[in-house]
């Protein structure tokens, strides 16, 4: 493509724009057709879809089959191509998807050709948020099952937020060539589960291509088309947004009714303000100019929207001067899990913050503000709805930024309630107010709960168990999703409700340790719980270092303070004074681990004589030892910040 756009560049009489290039791009790699009349497909041969399942279940794969059987992308010579729609870097290492992306495709079935709109979905539950603006767009859903590890946590979880936004479901059965696939017992699974017909279950292999035609029919076939009114004012529903450097804002739309063309005034019912359409198109699966979309299509539109908050999530957009009432939105995204992030080198904290806000474009869901620390100086605290979105947050910030970044220990918001009636949300441990001092006003502390579902096999029900009664789960049950002739294959769901904070360090590992490998998780909101809880403080010479304070629970307070005191010694570089390291909950220190000082031997010089001269020069140097101590500071450098908070 470098040696064709040098050729365009060499015969222009002057340098190309950008986009010239944009089109030339898209038109050059994605095999986009040279021109595509939106006008040609009306309301009955359009088709919205998404793809949900669990993660790990074979979603971007067919996305890549249908988009190969469609022709909207070419069958590469040397093999298959592998998860097109997962651009970014960090889901092409990981082999996960974190950012629901949009494809268009044309395909002819029964004389007509059909215009058929993708959205492939992320699978992981930290994920769900996007899942369900995705949905919102659509008015099918390919439900894809693994043959070999059957319904899981995330399948039941995607399968209720489809049905409540009542989506047509299409269940497919992946991976069926699989030597561990069991296609019979995993369809008699999905019946029980979701009281689907198996006559109605279609069986597929994404890798190989096998049966995925039949999607494609069934989609066509079972999946209604969108209600839309082409003579009603033009109406829009902004389900997601990205961003590009040279145009700002890209939204992604749903053409609710009417048209919308390049050039046309458009106005958001949220935020009052007024545009005017510079670009549209579909994604195809790059972008592809249009210049109009019909009603039920669904598209991009460029009109110089610079501010993230311009875009919002759940708008309805319409042409000036022709208002309509605002489509019902769904629920903002809720930070689950709270962090602070610093730079490494303080200096670095404007282009931080900088690459957060451009970073925070393309990934709506993470809450932002300013935060300072003795310890690190300046930084941000940002909310994620979990610690793996908030790995892979910090994964594109270095990514995608170069950023050099430390992450403090994650939290989870709590709620304090005074004895005057208010309540105040705290995320920040520093904020966390001191139980022991009767000043404080504070009626009683609730901490935020969920709800989650552990679906695993039979033989590691036990494991299980023991697992959620060390984390505080109440309320524990359990089902065998299916019994069969071979009992060693039952696998149980348990249910239980578990306060948020047991789950956001290092639960999830934990399961997957003592379940092989085998069970799957998934957990929703359930409101907040009175807890008994306090806060910890770490104390370097009689000092608190406010960057490592904790918020635990008074049943764990001793094992976790001893745990920490034991990895602050082994990273704090020795002094000349002797240190101690305390973790402490109010008045009350909890454990202790003393850091011996460097001893400098200030007797090498002397030779002879009587010991009392020696001894003169101790007594100075302990003298000396003690004024310091009592002066001294201990800075904890950044590289034992890397050792403490890592995982």
């Amino acid at each position: 493509m470098k040696v064709l756009w040098r050729n365009v560049c060499l015969r222009a009489s002057r340098p190309p724009s950008y986009a010239t290039f944009h089109a030339f791009s898209t038109s050059s790699c994605s095999g986009a057709p040279k021109s595509l009349r939106m006008e040609e497909f009306p309301l009955d041969v359009i088709r919205n879809f998404s793809i949900i399942a669990h993660i790990d279940h074979g979603k971007s794969t067919l996305a890549d089959r249908l988009l190969e059987l469609t022709g909207t992308i070419k069958k590469k010579e040397t093999g298959k191509n592998e998860q097109v729609l997962d651009k970014l870097k960090v889901e092409r290492e990981r082999g996960i998807t974190v950012k629901a992306q949009t494809a268009s495709m044309v395909h002819s079935s029964n004389g007509k050709s059909h215009l058929l709109n993708l959205i492939d979905t992320p699978g992981h539950v930290d994920f769900a948020w996007e899942v369900s603006r995705s949905l919102a767009a659509c008015q099918g859903a390919l439900l894809l099952v693994d043959a070999s590890q059957g319904v899981q946590a995330q399948s039941i979880s995607v399968f209720h937020i489809a049905k409540e936004r009542g989506l047509t479901i299409i269940p497919v059965l992946n991976k069926i060539d699989l030597p561990a696939a069991q296609p019979e017992r995993i369809a008699a699974q999905m019946q029980s589960t979701f009281g689907i017909n198996p006559a109605d279950i279609l069986s597929i292999s994404a890798k190989t291509g096998k049966g995925v035609e039949s999607v494609l029919q069934a989609v066509i076939d079972r999946i209604p088309a969108p209600q839309s009114d082409k003579n009603a004012p033009a109406k829009a529903f902004l389900f997601d947004s990205l961003y590009d450097r040279y145009r700002g804002v890209i939204s992604l739309v749903n053409i609710q009714n009417g048209i919308l063309r390049k050039g046309d005034k458009i106005a958001s019912c949220h935020t009052r303000k007024k545009y005017e359409i510079a670009e549209i198109g579909i994604m195809y699966p790059e972008e592809v100019s249009t210049d109009i979309l019909c009603p039920g299509q669904v598209g991009y539109i460029a009109c110089n929207m610079k501010e993230s908050s311009e875009a919002h999530i759940g708008d309805t957009l319409h042409r000036v001067g022709e208002p309509v009432p605002p489509m019902p939105g769904f629920k903002p995204s809720k930070a689950m899990v709270y962090a602070g992030i610093f730079p490494v080198d303080s200096s670095d904290f404007p282009k931080l913050e900088e690459s957060i806000k451009r970073l925070t474009l393309t990934d709506r869901s993470v809450t932002f503000q300013r935060e300072s620390s003795s310890a690190l100086g300046q930084g941000t605290r940002l909310g994620f709805l979990g610690t793996l979105h908030m790995d892979v947050f910090r994964q594109r910030l270095e990514d995608e930024y170069d950023a050099n970044i430390i992450i403090t220990a994650p939290t989870v918001p709590y709620k304090v309630l005074y004895r005057d009636g208010t309540e105040k949300f705290i995320s920040n441990p520093t904020e966390f107010p001191d139980m022991s001092d009767s000043t404080t006003k504070v009626s009683e502390i609730q901490e935020p709960i969920v709800k989650a579902s552990i679906i695993v096999p039979e033989e590691y029900f036990g494991d299980m168990m023991e697992l959620c009664y060390s984390r505080r789960a109440e309320e524990l049950d359990h089902r065998y999703l299916d019994t069969g002739s071979d009992a060693s294959s039952s696998r149980i769901i348990l249910t239980c409700v578990i306060p948020l904070s047991e789950i956001v360090t290092d639960f999830f590992d934990q399961l997957k340790s003592r379940s092989s490998g085998f069970a799957s998780f998934d957990y929703e909101d359930a409101g907040y719980q009175k807890s008994d809880l306090a806060k910890m403080v770490f104390l370097l010479n009689g000092k608190p270092v406010d960057a490592l304070a904790l918020i635990v629970h008074r049943s764990a307070q001793d094992t976790i303070g001893r745990a920490w005191v034991k990895k602050l010694h082994k990273v704090i570089p020795r002094q000349l004074f002797e240190v101690p390291i305390q973790a402490a909950i109010g008045r009350k220190v909890i454990a202790r681990e003393t850091l011996s000082a460097n001893r400098a031997d200030v007797t090498a010089g002397l030779y002879g004589g009587h010991y009392e001269r020696k001894l003169k020069h101790l007594e100075n140097q302990k003298e000396g030892k003690k004024r310091l101590k009592r002066i001294g500071t201990v800075d904890l450098p950044q590289e034992a910040f890397f050792d403490i908070l890592k995982r």
